[in-house]
């Protein structure tokens, strides 16, 4: 951004989460988009990056001294993927953010920080409302013939996969098991109309808002909510928030135009 606020140049690089990644591979595609940026001849005065997975002071530290190796004298903040998206959908003002996407997260923002969190557990422990955690319900259902048997025979025909190929992509992924549950979502989300859909996919969202949300202060605060998966559930989610008594302020697809403007107004 230029100091009138405007946009002078976008870069897209690959996702990062510290968590999971080695610090190596983090750290080669920061100096990938850098690259990309001192091509264009782009002055830095300040740096905001946001990445899952940074829990520790070491991490954080890593980030800066990358960053400030390549920007000498810059200002540099390193925040994780939940404060994005607490700053994105509240800016400077109190509110709950809920984040929906191939996993779940939650938090309580007072403006500044997060002053309250529900730790989401991942797809085995929680993540409950995600698009992982609605796949594995219907993949174990599967299994044990829960089904009903239409949809249990058009996912074989256009899936072709079987226990071992299902156990294997789960527990013996090299990728991420996560994302092949969340990928299963569009198809499980074509037959919505069905009951047996209907209820999985409520009951994932209702636990959510039970289990999560509802520890915050939502008889005072709003809820946000972030994330690919809400945004296009948007309509359900919103109505089983209604019927749960929550008050939903805004969804947001994708934080980053939210966080220019947090950054630059």
């Amino acid at each position: 951004m230029s100091a009138a606020g405007e946009e002078m140049a976008r870069f897209a690089a690959l996702g990062t989460n510290v968590s999971t990644m080695p610090m190596s591979a983090v750290e080669a595609v920061v100096r990938d988009v850098c690259g990309q940026i001192i091509e264009q001849g782009i002055a830095i005065d300040a740096v905001y990056m946001y990445t899952a997975g940074v829990v520790t002071a070491g991490v954080r530290t890593a980030l800066m001294q990358t960053f400030q190796s390549i920007f000498a004298g810059a200002t540099v903040e390193i925040e994780d993927d939940l404060t994005a998206a607490a700053r994105a959908a509240c800016g400077h003002r109190a509110g709950i953010v809920a984040i929906l996407g191939t996993g779940s997260n939650s938090c309580q923002f007072d403006g500044e920080k997060i002053v309250k969190r529900i730790y989401s557990g991942g797809f085995i422990l929680g993540d409950e409302g995600s698009a992982a955690t609605l796949g594995k319900l219907f993949i174990a259902d599967l299994l044990k013939g829960m089904v009903p048997k239409y949809i249990a025979d058009d996912f074989a025909s256009r899936y072709q996969y079987d226990y071992a190929a299902i156990v294997g992509n789960v527990y013996h992924s090299t990728t991420s098991p996560s994302a092949f549950l969340g990928g299963l979502a569009p198809f499980i989300l074509e037959y919505y109309n069905d009951v047996y859909i209907r209820t999985l996919v409520d009951d994932n969202f209702r636990a959510f808002i039970r289990r999560s949300l509802k520890q915050y202060d939502v008889d005072r605060y709003p809820v946000g909510v972030v994330g690919g998966f809400g945004n296009a559930l948007k309509s359900i989610f919103s109505e089983i928030a209604t019927q749960e008594g929550i008050t939903l302020s805004r969804f947001i697809s994708s934080p980053i135009e939210e966080l220019i403007k947090y950054h630059t107004i």
